[in-house]
């Protein structure tokens, strides 16, 4: 098949590593992918099987961005595209607009997060041959809006190259790690990662983080992620807050690293404090790597997670039950490594990029 990647994005998340992924792997499986990305996308480094001629730059500046569209539908009839997917609300429009100049092509749409969708993007959905729902909750928002005939909503869950992760942990040495970090060699190390926006509770995990330290001295802390807000007022908030409770000398803050797998690799616990998620990307990374994760429970962890078997959940924005569950992985070795052994093998099951693209590429198919 002949299939065209779109996306706006200019940064990483889970979205755009769920695309990337997907796009490798269909190259992989023998499909001619193309991709339409914006300029200086973060996106365009990450398509590795990608041919660097099928990548195309447009501005793809918002929804109502005409000379895009116009541009991507001489795009598809050029490429002779079958397939077009697009993975972002903004760019939904857009792509609808494509297909309908390229009667030949269908369209197939990804709804990676739960908010909700304006009038515009209903009508736009109405159009899609297929949605793609990245966890159920997702599917079950879909179709609580009625955005389109429940029908053509279908589930696919998120997947991760678990072998990567898997491989990050053979031969990986933690002292080095550490020390590289300047950490304590033989103490514990917590760690959470996502982008630096409230709704990831890193605040909640800082509070966390203080209780901790007073039972645990020998315990250090680690979030990693990128503020994409203005003036870097999120990060700002996050290293005051830091000062305030007095965890200088126990939190790291640093940038979206390019090897994440290392990182698992070294943590103890991993933590998701967030408000809501629609599936939980790093939850399933960390699990992949070995590591016991102790998330709240959003939607997204709930449909990843069986409690006390492969993680543990608490409540969500409760700083308290956040710290305990954490502590009792710190000081129980043994449950520690068991729910991180569960964790790993569930992961594999259950999360695997080639069961994902599968599945993906029998809805193309079907489509057409």
């Amino acid at each position: 098949m002949r299939i065209l990647q779109l996306s706006s994005a200019q940064s990483l998340g889970g979205g755009e590593r769920h695309l990337a992924d997907l796009a490798n792997v269909l190259v992989d499986r023998g499909h001619e992918v193309f991709a339409a990305l914006r300029p200086q996308s973060a996106l365009s480094g990450e398509l590795k099987k990608v041919a660097k001629e099928n990548i195309t730059t447009l501005p793809l500046r918002n929804s109502l961005d005409a000379k895009s569209a116009r541009e991507l539908a001489r795009l598809v009839r050029k490429e002779e595209i079958q397939i077009i997917h697009a993975h972002m609300a903004r760019d939904y429009p857009l792509a609808a607009y494509a297909a309908r100049r390229n009667p030949n092509a269908r369209l197939i749409l990804t709804r990676h997060v739960l908010f909700p969708l304006n009038r515009l993007h209903r009508l736009t959905f109405s159009r899609a041959s297929r949605i793609i729902a990245v966890s159920q909750a997702v599917a079950s928002q879909l179709r609580t809006d009625k955005v389109a005939p429940a029908e053509k909503i279908s589930v696919v869950l998120n997947g991760i190259d678990a072998d990567c992760f898997i491989r990050a942990r053979e031969g990986f040495n933690r002292q080095e790690f550490l020390e590289s970090w300047t950490f304590p060699e033989q103490g514990l190390l917590v760690g959470t990662v996502g982008e630096l926006t409230p709704l990831k509770g890193h605040h909640e995990f800082l509070h966390a983080a203080a209780q901790i330290s007073i039972q645990i001295p020998a315990c250090n802390f680690v979030i990693a992620g990128i503020d994409h807000s203005p003036d870097g007022k999120n990060e700002a908030q996050i290293e005051a807050l830091i000062d305030e409770l007095n965890l200088r000398q126990r939190v790291r803050v640093v940038k979206w690293l390019d090897n994440l797998a290392q990182l698992y690799c070294a943590l103890d616990v991993f933590v998701s404090a967030s408000h809501t998620e629609s599936f939980g990307l790093a939850i399933v990374e960390a699990m992949a790597s070995r590591t016991a994760v102790v998330a709240t429970e959003t939607e997204g962890a709930r449909e990843i997670i069986r409690p006390g078997e492969t993680g543990l959940l608490t409540a969500i924005r409760s700083p308290n039950e956040l710290a305990a569950a954490i502590k009792s992985l710190l000081m129980d070795h043994a449950t520690r490594m068991r729910l991180a052994d569960a964790g790993q093998k569930d992961a594999v099951e259950r999360f695997d990029v080639a069961r994902m693209v599968q599945e993906t590429e029998e809805i193309y198919q079907a489509s057409l």
